[in-house]
């Protein structure tokens, strides 16, 4: 039976038009909301993998580096297997590439407190989805421990640096390649008579005591690289600056270090983790801001941790002729130091020379306890975790430990007895954890690595220097591999529980970062890229194109990367790894019972940019 427009019986309560404009008001709202959400997706330059397919396609209308047709449909279809990809080259400029900290967008952002060197990464439409090429010339970096004094000339071809620093020593060119004679601007003598008076000064650092160092304003990393021949892991930190590459001489060499600068977000590292801290004229206004960047080197300090300064205004009554200032104003600023790490409870422990060190309370409860929110300086309340870091701004207050990690601290085993140490109070972050997973999980780890080493020989030889774990929980990848002449970065997820203090108790070192985005560090620096689930825990909100592509920047040529995830996730990765033309085998894991879990294991391979062959 048909009805016309004039039969339709009319619904109760209202007439036609009235009823029509119920959905319509409806479709308004959802499509209001959508635009919002997508605006969300857009404005935090993050990614997200609903609607790959329209999203995809809408990047590849506006990279910078033109896409053939064919290339286009390849990419728009990001996890699928049906049709081969194949990336273009990125231009020769883009040697150096570092997305999230790109000196070509720096006058996007203010020049407040030098913000502009912190991380800003591209949105969706701006990224670069193409193959950042080698340098001309390029060829496999020499190998630990050689490198730790020499890397080649054209993998890292700065010039800069090289006439601005070898009056002090920090390199110099020769010949075909980069020399580091461990000199400094504050270490003359060399930078193991700069450690030997350290050492002295503070005996923790020879009988395992100090394991894990943050070094600001690096330089070329020289500190770092002696303090590993001495059992002590150093996170290297500097900015991408007109220094040029200093995080990148650092990790030729073989020496750990990340891109990173003190300025308005804390660094990526949770509280009470380190051992020592170190700045040698690193340039930072330590008393500017009420002592905001201090704050942020006490919080990330474990109670009982030593922070070591020199340069100005230390040893000021010698020094001060060639700082262009004044005795008198070295000394003001000296006194304010002082003042300011006594408010937040360091002692002044030794000095002598040019070298102060300072030591944060190993308790210090009637210390804090005098402080308060409304006190100068102040203490922080509870409404920001202090282990929460990750595009966290920096606190003006300081964190005060709890009674737990207090108490943790004082019961931390010397190194590298530490490596098995269990913090219940941190481990209990993780849900599930508990002191038994975590040995469960070391067990299962030294299998792995027992295992991967069996598949590729070059993991435990000289080949394979520098390794990420890409998708850590405690680090037992990482403590499979301590004897070997590795270092590992241990990266947990921003998204996911935060265990990363649990790595740090261990005296491993890591941080914090979200697979969305591009990792703090410069282009061909990691010689293995390990990736345990990373794809199924990631997969509802980054796109493995970019995620891959990104591992692509960070390795090395002739690096490898162990895949490790659901079958169902690889058979993509091999796709898009052919078209960045790596070749990867698969394998069983240890346990090859295991269907659900199945190995990637890719080799990159050295090839030359079409532009300088």
């Amino acid at each position: 039976m048909k009805y016309s427009k004039e039969d339709k019986p009319e619904r109760a309560g209202g007439g036609g038009a009235g009823s029509r404009a119920v959905p319509v008001a409806l479709v308004f709202l959802f499509l209001c909301g959508f635009s919002f959400y997508l605006g969300g997706i857009y404005s935090t330059g993050r990614t997200f993998t609903l609607f790959d397919a329209a999203a995809t396609a809408a990047t590849t209308r506006t990279l910078r580096v033109p896409l053939s047709t064919k290339q286009e449909s390849s990419l728009a279809i990001a996890n699928s297997e049906e049709e081969e990809v194949e990336f273009p080259e990125c231009p020769a400029d883009y040697q150096d590439y570092t997305p999230c900290t790109d000196p070509k967008r720096w006058r996007r952002y203010g020049n407040y407190r030098l913000s502009f060197m912190e991380r800003h990464c591209p949105p969706p439409p701006d990224r670069a989805v193409c193959l950042v090429p080698p340098p001309a010339g390029y060829k496999p970096p020499i190998r630990w421990p050689k490198s730790k004094d020499q890397c080649w000339y054209r993998n890292v071809p700065y010039d800069w640096i090289n006439s601005q620093k070898s009056n002090q020593h920090w390199l110099r060119k020769e010949g075909d390649r980069f020399a580091f004679p461990g000199g400094g601007t504050m270490f003359p003598n060399g930078v193991g008579a700069y450690v030997d008076l350290m050492a002295d000064l503070i005996p923790g650092m020879k009988d395992g005591t100090v394991r894990t160092a943050l070094d600001t304003g690096c330089g070329v990393a020289s500190w770092g690289g002696d303090l590993l021949a001495r059992g002590i892991l150093t996170v290297s930190l500097a900015p991408r600056d007109n220094h040029e590459a200093q995080v990148q001489f650092a990790l030729e060499r073989g020496i750990p270090a990340i891109l990173g600068i003190i300025s308005t977000q804390r660094l990526p590292i949770p509280s009470g983790s380190m051992d020592m801290a170190h700045c040698s004229r690193c340039l930072i206004p330590w008393t500017e801001f009420g002592g905001l960047y201090l704050m942020e080197i006490q919080r990330v300090l474990r109670p009982g941790g030593f922070w070591v300064l020199s340069g100005p205004p230390i040893n000021y009554e010698n020094r001060w002729h060639g700082w262009n200032t004044t005795v008198e104003a070295q000394k003001s600023d000296f006194d304010r130091l002082k003042k300011m790490l006594a408010g937040m409870c360091f002692r002044l422990y030794a000095k002598k020379g040019d070298i102060a060190v300072w030591q944060k309370p190993l308790d210090g409860a009637a210390c804090y306890d005098k402080l308060t929110p409304v006190t100068s300086p102040a203490k922080c309340d509870d409404s920001v975790d202090p282990d929460a870091a990750w595009y966290v701004p920096m606190r003006s207050c300081v964190t005060a430990p709890t009674a737990k990690a207090r108490a943790a601290a004082k019961q931390l085993p010397k190194w590298p007895q530490r490596l098995g140490y269990i913090a219940q109070d941190r481990v209990s972050a993780v849900p599930g954890g508990s002191g038994s997973a975590m040995k469960h999980d070391d067990a299962k780890w030294k299998a792995a690595a027992k295992h991967y080493k069996a598949l590729l020989p070059a993991l435990g030889s000289d080949k394979v220097r520098n390794v990420m774990d890409m998708n850590t929980v405690y680090g037992g990848f990482a403590a499979s591999l301590v004897k070997d002449p590795v270092w590992v970065m241990n990266v947990v997820s921003s998204y996911g529980p935060n265990s990363l203090g649990v790595v740090y108790d261990r005296g491993l070192i890591g941080t914090n970062h979200d697979w969305c985005e591009a990792f703090s560090t410069y282009p061909r620096t990691y010689d293995l890229m390990h990736a345990d689930g990373l794809f199924t825990a990631e997969s509802h909100r980054c796109e493995m194109k970019f995620v891959l592509l990104e591992m692509d920047r960070v390795l090395r040529p002739t690096g490898y990367a162990i895949i490790r995830d659901n079958p169902y996730f690889l058979d993509s990765v091999a796709t898009i790894a052919k078209g960045m033309r790596w070749t990867c085998d698969r394998h069983d894991t240890e346990n090859k019972e295991n269907e659900k879990e199945k190995l990637l294991i890719c080799h990159k391979k050295l090839w030359s940019a079409k532009s300088t062959q």
